[in-house]
């Protein structure tokens, strides 16, 4: 047999081992404890219960060894009634005798063997005559027979006179204190654990922008300070989202502003030749402002809701479906998903968007998925975008002027808006090709 090496013995352990915390600290306590059982059962059985039983077995032999040798010097009816009747007094013994037969012939043991053993070894240093014995036929006897001339001498005595019939009792309490061992290091562990659970579920649930305001700091000391750290990171961080939305509502006043003006100051104007161009160089530049509003504050704040899908879907087909495209939708009715409405409204009309811009032909499709996830698939006939270029795709102020047709209007940010919702839900969004042939992109969040 090939014995596996130290790094393959390695592998195997790590993947038989608990993958949790809760698992791996609960072996670390079951173990020992298993062990120190097991240890504390064999010295009790070796060197405690062997030996007893060993005592109790000498003794009894003894005792028929007597009886043996007493009837022999007077195997007569009165003879026999006075050995037996000591015996009875004094040992606890039945004595009998049965005359014209003989041992039996086959030999009857216990399943373990160690009583067996012991009296065996004692009936043998003991008697000189041939002998047999059943410590299984009666529960609380043991039948012991001795040929003797003419039949056989047949002792019965009590099993407490070979065993030692209370060893259960140590290891009922043995087992008694290993379990209310165990129960309580379960109880203390599931305890600290469930305190890290709680602050990963907090950790995950501000990563999707959710705020848990019942979370408080609990458990070992470690656990509370790694808890208060993240409590004061949160705070931070929130602080700066507060501070930049604050900033940034300011930058757009001030835009915006100027904005109106020349809005206003060309539509009181007489009309010029170059009047066209300039209103659109403002409506662009007043979607150049909204997308950068849009990406840097990412509706961080809303509470999420349950939405119908199908809803979600028709409503961004509708507002895709004005550029000219023609757009169909895919879409259980009964499926909804939780999310932050105006977020992800917001990418789905972006990626609906950047479909319709360049192609003839969009399919939105969403379908549940094993996992207990919702994908969402939005894909177009147009030009596509090669492979080794999607990640860059996703780049903030990316334009993919090659391979997509220059961008009519926005500043590479539809992608990256949309992404940043998708991950911000705890799910993640894909490029693939599209059966249409164009591009199709693939959003999968939590249900």
């Amino acid at each position: 047999m090939k014995i596996p090496s130290p790094p393959v013995l390695k592998r195997l352990l790590k993947r038989r081992l608990p993958k949790t915390l809760w698992g791996r600290s609960l072996l670390i306590i079951v173990v020992p404890v298993m062990i120190m059982q097991g240890a504390v059962t064999w010295a009790f059985f070796d060197a405690h219960w062997q030996t007893v039983n060993a005592r109790l077995s000498e003794g009894l032999a003894g005792d028929v060894a007597w009886a043996a040798e007493a009837y022999g010097r007077d195997p007569t009816p009165e003879g026999l009634a006075a050995v037996a009747a000591r015996a009875e007094r004094f040992m606890s013994l039945s004595v009998a005798f049965q005359p014209d037969r003989d041992l039996p012939a086959e030999a009857r043991r216990g399943p373990i063997g160690v009583v067996d053993r012991a009296l065996e070894s004692a009936l043998a240093a003991k008697l000189d005559d041939p002998f047999w014995f059943d410590t299984t036929r009666y529960p609380a006897y043991v039948d012991i027979q001795v040929r003797q001339p003419g039949g056989v001498l047949r002792i019965i005595a009590p099993r407490e006179r070979a065993v030692a019939t209370q060893a259960h009792i140590f290891v009922f309490w043995l087992l008694g204190a290993t379990a209310l061992l165990l129960g309580v290091a379960v109880l203390f562990i599931r305890n600290q654990v469930r305190a890290i659970e709680r602050l990963a579920d907090a950790a995950e649930a501000f990563g999707r922008g959710e705020s848990d305001g019942r979370f408080k700091p609990h458990g070992a000391r470690e656990v509370r300070a790694a808890a208060q750290a993240f409590l004061a990171m949160r705070e931070r961080i929130q602080r700066h989202i507060e501070q930049r939305t604050a900033l940034l509502a300011s930058v757009s006043h001030d835009l915006r502003t100027p904005l109106t003006r020349l809005r206003l100051e060309l539509a009181l104007a007489p009309a010029f030749k170059r009047s066209d161009a300039m209103r659109a160089d403002l409506d662009e530049m007043e979607h150049m402002i909204d997308e950068y509003l849009a990406f840097a504050r990412g509706e961080a704040g809303e509470t999420a809701q349950a939405l119908s899908v199908s809803d979600l879907l028709a409503r961004v087909a509708e507002d895709a479906s004005r550029s000219g495209a023609g757009v169909e939708v895919d879409a259980p009715s009964d499926l909804s998903i939780t999310v932050r409405p105006l977020a992800f409204r917001r990418a789905l009309a972006n990626l609906a968007d950047n479909a319709a811009a360049h192609g003839e032909t969009v399919r939105l499709s969403a379908r549940p998925l094993a996992s207990g996830f919702v994908e969402i698939a939005v894909e177009d006939d147009g030009p596509g975008i090669p492979p080794e270029m999607h990640e860059e795709a996703f780049r903030p102020f990316s334009r993919l002027d090659p391979s997509r047709n220059q961008n009519r209007k926005g500043v590479g940010l539809g992608l990256a808006i949309a992404r940043d919702v998708a991950r911000g839900h705890g799910g993640d969004i894909t490029l693939d090709r599209s059966d249409l042939g164009g591009l199709k992109a693939t959003l999968r969040l939590p249900g």
